[in-house]
């Protein structure tokens, strides 16, 4: 296995408890609720959230992505234990993506397009870790703020929240 695939190996799992804590605090009353019009629902971003993963894996099986004819809407999450069941199988997903990448196909090109126009062009390595990491990490930050927005106290992602964690003193 390639040692930049290993690294990432380890970085998703040791990422998904901390994802898993912030889709477990989830409120399955609110999934319709956004803070903005233009914002995804709760449901919609929880969901997203937990699908990344499995969404790069399946990119690094394309040649190209075109977002111009991506036709389907964000789905929200129907329940907690769909999204978490969909997260554990998205973060299998990912793992499995990246052990069976050998270095010939993790150097080859990916382009993400938007019809004519190319928006993104990188190794498939780099899919992995621009959509399946950073781009997850980046949506369960968006979550954590809906979290917050919504008066759930915050799981810890690093270190403490300033709902739990060392340091935290529990309100009387």
């Amino acid at each position: 296995m390639l040692p930049a695939a290993q690294a990432m190996i380890a970085e998703l799992e040791a990422e998904a408890p901390a994802t898993r804590r912030v889709l477990e605090r989830v409120p399955e009353e609110r999934l319709d609720w956004r803070p903005h019009p233009k914002s995804f629902s709760l449901g919609q971003l929880a969901q997203h959230v937990a699908a990344i993963p499995a969404s790069a894996a399946r990119l690094v099986g394309m040649e190209l992505f075109d977002i111009a004819t991506r036709t389907t809407p964000y789905p929200a999450c129907e329940s907690r234990a769909a999204l978490l069941a969909t997260f554990e199988a998205s973060v299998a997903a990912m793992r499995d993506a990246l052990a069976g990448l050998d270095p010939e196909r993790a150097r080859e090109s990916f382009r993400m397009v938007f019809g004519e126009r190319t928006i993104a062009e990188l190794p498939r390595l780099g899919v992995l870790r621009t959509i399946g990491l950073n781009h997850h990490y980046h949506h369960r930050g968006e979550l954590v703020v809906y979290l917050r927005l919504l008066d759930v106290p915050v799981p810890v992602v690093y270190g403490r929240s300033a709902d739990e964690g060392p340091g935290v003193r529990p309100e009387a």
